[in-house]
Order: C-alpha cells, then sequence, then structure tokens
C-alpha cells in the first residue's frame, strides 16, 4: 500500500461492464481510483483479449484495456458493486446484448452499488433500472430516461440509494468518491 491508496475497500471486488468504444477516462480513472482503495476490479466484456477505449479529448481511438471475463462466465453474485463506463459506441453495443442485460437487470435487484457515467446509463434503461430513480447522465440522454420512469436533473452526480450517476469525464473524482462512500455503507454490503 502506497501513501496515496488505502485498503477501504480491501476484499470487494468490483465488475467493469464495457466493450470497444467507451470512453477512456471513465474506465481507467474510477478502474485505478478503485484499486487504490484495495477493490479488485475484472473488465467484463463481450469478447476475451482487449477492448479498445475511445479518447474524447483527441477525437480517436484510445488504448487497449484487458479483458478479465467474458459476460457469459461472470455472475453477478460474485461482485460487490458494477462500473459502467460511457462513451457513445460502448453502452450502445452493450445495451443490445441480452447477456449483458441480464446480468445488469440482475445487479439492480440485487441492492448493491451500480455506477454509471455519461452514456452509461443507456444499459440502465434497457434493463429496467432507473424507474422511479434519481439519475443525471450525458445530457442527451436525458429524455431517454425520462422514458423510462427515472426523475434526471443536471449534477455533478446523483446518488438514490446506490444507483450512482454522473454526467461526464469532468465529474470522476466526485464519481469515483461516491462508489467508494457507497460501498461502506451496511445496505450495500459495507462493514460500517
Amino acid at each position: 500500500m502506497s501513501i496515496f491508496s488505502s485498503d477501504k475497500l480491501k476484499g470487494k471486488t468490483i465488475a467493469i461492464i464495457a466493450t470497444d468504444g467507451f470512453e477512456q477516462s471513465e474506465l481507467d480513472e474510477p478502474k485505478k481510483y478503485l484499486e487504490g482503495e484495495g477493490a479488485e476490479t475484472h473488465v467484463i466484456s463481450l469478447k476475451s483479449g482487449s477492448i479498445k477505449g475511445w479518447d474524447g479529448p483527441s477525437k480517436d481511438w484510445g488504448s487497449k484495456v484487458d479483458v478479465d471475463k467474458v459476460i457469459g462466465d461472470a455472475k453477478p453474485a460474485d461482485y460487490d458493486a458494477l462500473v459502467l463506463p460511457g462513451g457513445q459506441m460502448n453502452p450502445d453495443i452493450l445495451r443490445m446484448d441480452k447477456d449483458v442485460v441480464a446480468f445488469i437487470r440482475e445487479f439492480a435487484r440485487s441492492n448493491k452499488v451500480i455506477a454509471a457515467i455519461c452514456h452509461g446509463p443507456w444499459t440502465l434503461i434497457e434493463a429496467d433500472a432507473v424507474r422511479g430513480k434519481r439519475v443525471t447522465s450525458w445530457p442527451s440522454l436525458q429524455t431517454d430516461l425520462r422514458n423510462a420512469g427515472a426523475h434526471w436533473e443536471d449534477s455533478e452526480v446523483v446518488c438514490d440509494h446506490g444507483l450512482i450517476t454522473s454526467r461526464k469525464p469532468q465529474d470522476i473524482p466526485a464519481f469515483n468518491k461516491k462508489i467508494v462512500e457507497e460501498m461502506l455503507e451496511p445496505q450495500h454490503g459495507g462493514n460500517s
């Protein structure tokens, strides 16, 4: 453990579901932050090997990230939290995959923390996991979310009973802190 990390999330395992076209910073930064807090993270995707990010600021393809598991081999019961990065391409592809939707739907029923940023909530809509919930997202999703029964607001981070949402890469610091905070709450499996 370095002076810049802790063991607050030691013993916790976090699923990060993504595919090609994820927003680079929205996967890389939460993954690094959560691992720095002691969590183990697993990148789960539609294929084995690696997936390639989209680097929004450069408007070009970003770096590859290794895949730890394919969605068909992942079980929601094995994870303490779920992170859904954005990027426009990534969630649009994921929301069309029945195994991804089933994983998210089952996870939403488990009372564990789910964190989605930017376009990530598109997959939550498909899994019917936003009805009656307060959420935020990239602004272009607000009508989709409202039509799915959510209460959309324009805020840096919104948390509703363990469902954490943020709007964009600039919100990542608040998003990351809220994930840790919620994971430490007793109702979401925390020890405090």
